[in-house]
Order: C-alpha cells, then structure tokens, then sequence
C-alpha cells in the first residue's frame, strides 16, 4: 500500500525453517519440472481485521478521522452485513484457502503489510497505522506463507520496537521473512525455499520511495528497517542483480518483490518497466510489483512475467468511499507456473476473489467478467492478453 492510503473519507486514504502449518496437496498434474508460485499482493491484518480475531489487540488509532480500529469492522457491517466477532482466525482468507489446496503450489509469497506488535509507539508523520496482536497470529499461518516480504511503507508503523517485535514473532514461528530486519545486511538477505526434488526458490523483497516507504526507515549497518532503493530506480538494478548473485545457486528461481507506485490507475511508468526488464536482462525470473489498491498489467519479458501490481488481498477497506470505478473490493491470486531448469514462465492463472465482510469470497461470473475485461485491456499495450478460463479463472497470453 503506498503514499495516501485509505481512510474512510475516501481520499488517499535467509532460509529459515519451514512454518510448522500443516499444508494438504492434491495431485495437479504437473510434470515434475514445473514448480508452481502463489503469488499475492498486499495482506494487511491490522486494524478491523485483527479487531474480528479471537486475541484483538488494542484498538486505539492515531489517525485523523478514525481513532478506533472497530469502526473500520462497523463500517464493513454497514455495507455487507454483520461480521460474527471472533471469528475464527482463517475467516479473513475464506474462499481462497479451499483454492490454493486444489491449485497446491510449491512456493506462497505474500506481502505483509503489519506490523505485528504490541507497542503502542505510532511512527511519527504516518496518517495510517497498520497493528496486528502477535496473539492473532494463527491468521497468517492459516495459509501457510512460505515467504512473507517486508519491505513495504507499513511494516514499522509501530516504530523500529514494533519492527522487532514483528521479526522476533514470525522467526518464532518458523517464517521465513526478506525485505526488512535489524540491520541492512539482514533486510537484504533474500529468502530461500527449497524445491522437492532439489533446487531452490530465492526471494528478495525491495521497497520503493514512490510507494510511500519514509526515507527513515532504509535498514543501515547499525539500524533496523527495510531494504530500500534508491529515489531514482535507473541505475538500481545493477547493484540489485550483483546482490543476488551472492546469494545465487546454479539451480535457484529468483523472484524480485518490490513495493512501488501509487494507489490508484493502470499506466505503467517508464522507469517501472526499465528497472524491471534490466532485472530479468540480469537472471530474475519474476518481478514480484505491489502496492496498489487495485491489480495493474502483466507483462512477459524474455519468457519472464512481470507483474506491475498484485492490488490488494486482504484488508479492511470495505465501507470507505472513493476511486469505486477500480473496483478494489475485487481481488486476486495469482498462481504461476515455471520450468523449473529454464526459469520460464509456462502459464499463468488469475483467481478472482472479492472482498466483503471482511472475507475472500469467490469472485461471482460477472465481476469476473468486469476484471477479465478492465486487465486485458490494460495488459495488451504489453503484448499480454487476459481470457476467461474455466471455473471462474483468468488466463494470461503473450506473444
């Protein structure tokens, strides 16, 4: 989520061990040389979200028009109807757990965008603060991530205490985190997944200034933060690549997770797509984009996917007005397939999903007709095209 998140006026507004989460499969039908990816955008579990949740926290707020965390629950009810409180903490994934148990990809990547705490210290000049109890945590390992990326403009809202405390409670459990830690050597040490039958997934989450992340908060030798780029991202890239190729294996998928852009809208900036093609001119073999509300283009390049912006996947937006016309309250996961020698891209499938009670929902025909339609018509200045496949699915082509 970038600069000028949502609030209810509507204006802008290393390897770890594996997650002790039990994970059922199903037999896809995959030769064994794909390896398939969850990927996701933004999964924000703070505020009303973690105020529906057995253990909330507390629901005080520094923000200028909502001072209580359960308003945003009251004013999701007022849309979509009653929310039962406590739910159970898988509530919030709903329809999306049953579908990545059928989809069974080798590797999930979400974004995080909470921090997990219980301080009570706000960063100072944020208008948004995102705060989950650590007690709450059953909800993220309800699906099972095997990555979350950190380096993002909401994962020290709670101050360089609160980023401690969230990286002490996910290595607690078992997750695997990149994007941000206690110094900058840590916040740029890519995550590692191995692969059944040998190989690795490399994660490296970098956040961008253009997605709101306070100059403030860049990790240095003797500070916590995240890993972030420069204001200018021409000329990024090589440093990037030459960081990954300390971390490299000869069998390694690298994915590049970046937090950029705005909020809103579907053009693509120059410099987006110059950074990102000299990432997968450099070895990457997916670029990870998130940060809007909304899902942006997907691009292939070189056989490699570029996907600008994953949009939302979880938060508590439903109830605050303004930018209807993107339809945020619709929402996606993305499941991709790759050669696991090669590193390109097979196929790629979108699973519509929609947001209300503060819930994923299968998306019904016609939103996903509307979604279908709004990313195609985005995508193609890229040369990708989106099609309706079945089961209410979405699948990407490209030339």
């Amino acid at each position: 989520m970038s600069a000028g998140d949502a609030g209810p006026t509507g204006t802008t507004g290393d390897t770890g061990p594996t997650a002790a989460v039990p994970r059922a499969s199903t037999d896809r039908g995959l030769p064994a040389d794909v390896v398939r990816l969850f990927l996701c955008g933004d999964v924000m579990l703070g505020r009303g979200i973690d105020q529906i949740l057995p253990s909330p926290g507390d629901p005080t707020l520094q923000e200028g028009y909502v001072t209580d965390a359960r308003r945003y629950v009251e004013l999701a009810e007022e849309v979509n109807g009653p929310i039962p409180r406590p739910v159970d903490p898988a509530w919030p994934w709903g329809d999306a757990l049953a579908a990545l148990q059928v989809a069974a990809p080798d590797v999930r990547v979400i974004n995080l965008e909470t921090s997990i705490t219980r301080s009570d210290r706000f960063a100072p000049g944020k208008a948004i603060h995102y705060r989950m109890s650590p007690d709450n945590l059953a909800c993220l390992e309800a699906v099972a991530p095997d990555v979350c990326t950190l380096a993002n403009n909401h994962v020290l809202d709670l101050g360089r205490e609160g980023l401690e405390e969230t990286l002490a409670v996910l290595g607690a459990a078992g997750l695997r985190t990149t994007g941000a830690g206690h110094d900058a050597a840590e916040a740029w040490r890519p995550a590692t997944v191995p692969l059944d039958g040998g190989g690795r997934v490399l994660v490296l989450s970098l956040g961008a200034p253009s997605s709101g992340i306070p100059d403030g908060w860049e990790a240095s030798s003797g500070r916590p933060g995240v890993a972030l780029l420069g204001r200018r991202l021409d000329g990024e890239a090589p440093r990037v690549l030459d960081h990954i190729q300390r971390w490299r294996q000869p069998d390694d998928l690298v994915v590049v997770s970046i937090h950029w852009g705005s909020n809103w809208g579907y053009d693509v900036p120059r410099e987006q797509t110059r950074f990102a093609h000299a990432l997968v001119d450099g070895g990457v073999d997916v670029v990870h984009g998130h940060s809007s509300h909304h899902p942006r283009p997907i691009e292939v390049y070189r056989e490699r996917p570029i996907l600008y912006g994953c949009g939302d996947l979880i938060n508590d937006y439903e109830g605050i007005g303004g930018h209807e016309a993107y339809r945020s309250e619709l929402r996606v996961l993305y499941l991709l397939d790759l050669d696991r020698r090669s590193g390109r891209l097979i196929g790629l499938r979108l699973l519509p999903m929609q947001a209300r009670q503060l819930r994923l929902h299968g998306a019904a025909a016609s939103d996903v007709a509307w979604l279908q339609s709004t990313l195609d018509r985005a995508s193609r200045p890229h040369g990708t095209r989106l099609t309706p496949a079945t089961e209410g699915q979405l699948t990407l082509e490209w030339t």
